[in-house]
């Protein structure tokens, strides 16, 4: 009987020893989840589990699922070309690793777009989220699913209530375009950094200030180096399950309609998960200490005129269309 290989110490025993990592039965459909994140714990992780259990189950003597975490097998620069090699079938890197591919990705990047979680689960359910899970279909890759890990939040070591606060301060951001263009219409710096290195760099003074989801604040202990968080839900940070068009097309259609209605069921449960994950870390920052400030509707109505510009900034990469209908979902 197959099993989620999901255990680090495992997985790098059976390595040393040369063996290949399988333990699906004879017969069946191999499907390697090579992820960068914790096996569990992570939105990223758990959701890779959940999914992996379920298809083990459900498709027993068709099809099992191998879960390869922490970058056992590929980072999320490598995998890419490991998905059209046939080395993995599925991945989910975040979607800032699909600048080379396609543009459209940074509208998960603008600033102030969705007002909420409600608001994103509207878009990427409807016509035109679905749609763009095809935008780079003709460089070989098909997207499964939006895997979400939170709305991020604005921390520094001084109040920001309005864009105004952050003037001259310095933001860590991830390697983004957009990003970079957020913090500067805020009139402030931004620096890139590895995540690792984020909270060396706050208690240090490297930065003043950075932007993440309340699992990440909370998991790293951010609040502990800042002297608040705003709850800004300005940007959303999720990864975009993958996989290679050519081996989901070599699929029986009764085995791809099984996997890939699985796929979604089990993603629509993890990111309602991940939800839950977020609102405990909230919580668990209030427990600790941390401040957490709330924004009036017209200290956000400031915040969304001020991040304008980066939206026109990027609608020829994006589509106005696409920006148009991601507005619409915040109805």
């Amino acid at each position: 009987m197959k099993k989620l290989l999901g255990a680090v110490s495992a997985i790098a025993l059976m390595m040393s020893a040369g063996q290949a990592l399988a333990d699906c039965d004879d017969g069946e459909i191999v499907i390697k989840f090579s992820h960068v994140t914790a096996d569990s714990g992570h939105p990223k992780g758990d959701a890779a589990r959940a999914i992996a259990e379920r298809i083990n189950k459900d498709m027993n003597g068709k099809a099992c699922m191998e879960v390869y975490p922490s970058s056992t097998l590929f980072d999320d620069d490598k995998v890419m070309e490991a998905l059209l090699l046939g080395d993995v079938q599925v991945a989910a890197p975040s979607l800032s690793k699909f600048e080379a591919y396609t543009k459209k990705y940074r509208l998960f990047d603008l600033p102030f777009l969705f007002s909420n979680m409600e608001s994103v689960n509207r878009f990427t359910q409807g016509p035109v989220g679905q749609e763009l899970l095809g935008a780079i279909e003709d460089k070989g890759y098909t997207g499964l699913g939006y895997v979400y890990n939170g709305l991020k939040h604005f921390s520094a070591n001084k109040p920001l209530m309005l864009p105004t606060d952050a003037h001259g301060l310095k933001f860590r951001v991830q390697t983004s375009d957009v990003a970079v263009a957020m913090i500067e219409a805020m009139d402030a710096s931004a620096q890139k950094l590895a995540f690792k290195e984020v909270y060396g760099a706050l208690q240090t003074g490297v930065v003043d200030g950075q932007e993440n989801t309340w699992s990440n604040i909370y998991k790293q202990k951010f609040f502990e180096v800042q002297d608040g968080i705003t709850e800004t839900n300005h940007q959303l940070l999720t990864y975009l399950a993958i996989t290679s068009t050519e081996w989901l097309d070599s699929l029986p259609q009764d085995v791809r309609e099984q996997f890939v209605t699985i796929f979604a069921e089990e993603v629509t449960a993890a990111n309602a998960k991940a939800e839950e994950i977020n609102e405990k870390a909230k919580e668990g920052i209030l427990a600790a200490g941390g401040t957490i400030r709330q924004l009036t509707p017209e200290e956000r109505r400031e915040w969304v005129e001020t991040m304008r510009p980066v939206w026109d900034q990027f609608e020829d990469d994006i589509g106005k269309d696409v920006i148009a209908a991601a507005v619409d979902a915040n109805s």
